[in-house]
């Protein structure tokens, strides 16, 4: 599905007929009409840009487009496209500018802005629409969603820990490679997600922000468990299978995660963990995380922690709040969102316990349930230049005054203030040019990226 032509909806092939005579370029953005929260994180164009536009359309790309095009029963602008490719050896001749990734901004703001370089192929801009939008809402919506996590948690272990910001990039843990659509959806989510923090089991996210963003090493996990390796030594062999992870995975300084409601969760806690293996797993080095993985999450994680600290103790932090013994965690990662995530911290912050004793596994909930009205997020032709004349273009629908769009050619300013590029004066522009003619301008690495969070909050 690599073919560019093709990758946009079948209505666009028709609309190179469908615009004024002597037209020349065609000015569009993205912005975030709406949304829960007043800003969103900017993030994820440059993987699109390096996996698509730098890619070249070919002879064969036409000739398939050609083919399936008109047979789906539209025309078919062939002419151009091999004019793309003979002139800009199948490379687009757009130009998009764009926020640093990385940038939390306002809604309503411009995100991008995208215009074609040659007049020839003015209707480029808005047929590259589909792709662009698409390269751009989904990961923006999952490393804001991720950005908001990372407040509240942030806000309880200030409140609870003595050490928060040591312990913060490891609290949200995604879990998500299997919950979404696809391999390319889980590697824009999954390193949206790492933008924030530095937990992830879903490898192609590591791969994405190596191949994309340059990252030596974006996110690590560690040794665990599931149900099958833990019931495959059966029911009465519970404390054998336990005690197995302690032997391969302990060790000074070593960290490993158990599921442990295979059975009895309580039983597991109090009596196998917290009795027949304490010592073990006291003397072991390691910290042991418990994964309960059933039940009401706030009603489980409350008790498996009660049960932890009255096998395993632990002190009272400078802030009054309980730490568990450093050989045990818990890791909660069933029925895992944002609202359960505050209500679970709330709960234990209610019981006296600190907000370091708990980790968090987050699966489709962080993945996959995104969706590109959570934002509202939208491309709109804002400007169109015909015979050598910039005209503003705009549409501001009676029924719905929330789809009113912006008019002319934009810029953005330190401010955040959505100005025409003819007013920007000697104010800085914040939509910088990323890529032009099939050369990527601008290159950023993963860790610009999460720098670039550092400037606010949502």
């Amino acid at each position: 599905m690599k073919n560019t032509v093709l990758n946009t909806d079948s209505y666009k092939a028709s609309h190179y007929l469908q615009y004024p005579p002597k037209s020349e370029y065609v000015s569009s953005y993205i912005e975030a009409r709406g949304g829960n929260y007043g800003k969103t994180l900017f993030f994820g164009l440059q993987a699109f840009i390096k996996e698509y536009l730098m890619q070249p359309i070919t002879q064969e790309d036409i000739d398939e487009a050609e083919a399936i095009i008109t047979a789906h029963g539209l025309p078919f602008n062939k002419e151009e496209w091999q004019y793309i490719l003979d002139e800009y050896n199948g490379y687009l001749p757009l130009e998009i500018s764009v926020v640093q990734e990385g940038s939390l901004v306002p809604l309503k703001s411009p995100l991008l802005q995208v215009v074609n370089t040659d007049p020839k192929v003015f209707w480029l801009t808005s047929y590259i629409e589909t792709a662009l939008l698409r390269a751009i809402w989904y990961p923006t919506t999952v490393a804001t969603l991720s950005y908001s996590i990372k407040e509240i948690i942030s806000e309880f272990l200030e409140a609870t820990s003595d050490n928060a910001k040591e312990q913060l990039p490891f609290k949200l843990h995604d879990f998500g490679a299997r919950g979404v659509s696809s391999q390319e959806s889980a590697m824009l989510g999954g390193m949206a997600h790492l933008v924030n923090f530095q937990g992830t089991d879903t490898l192609s996210a590591i791969v994405g922000a190596k191949r994309y963003y340059g990252a030596d090493m974006a996110g690590f996990s560690i040794p665990a468990s599931e149900h099958s390796t833990m019931t495959s030594w059966q029911r009465d062999g519970e404390k054998d299978a336990y005690e197995n992870m302690l032997k391969r995975f302990g060790g000074e300084g070593k960290i490993f995660a158990v599921v442990s409601d295979s059975y009895d969760i309580y039983n597991a806690v109090s009596n196998i963990w917290g009795k027949e293996l304490k010592e073990q797993v006291k003397q072991s080095g390691a910290t042991l995380v418990i994964r309960p993985d059933s039940g009401e999450p706030k009603e489980v994680v409350l008790e498996v922690m009660k049960r932890v600290y009255k096998a395993f103790g632990g002190y009272k932090n400078s802030k009054g709040y309980i730490v568990l013994d450093d050989s045990v965690r818990i890791i909660q990662g069933d029925g895992v969102n944002k609202e359960s995530i505050k209500e679970i911290l709330e709960a234990l912050k209610n019981e006296g316990f600190s907000a370091e004793n708990i980790a968090f596994g987050m699966g489709g909930a962080l993945l996959q349930e995104a969706g590109r009205d959570d934002f509202r997020f939208a491309m709109k032709a804002s400007a169109i230049c015909v015979d050598g004349e910039w005209r503003d273009i705009y549409k501001d629908p009676i029924t719905d005054s929330g789809k009113r769009s912006k008019r002319g050619r934009l810029a953005l300013t330190k401010d955040f203030e959505t100005v025409r590029v003819e007013e920007l004066g000697e104010r800085e522009n914040l939509l910088k040019p990323v890529y032009k003619d099939g050369k990527l301008l601008k290159e950023y690495s993963f860790d610009e990226v999460r720098k670039n969070t550092d400037y606010g909050d949502i």
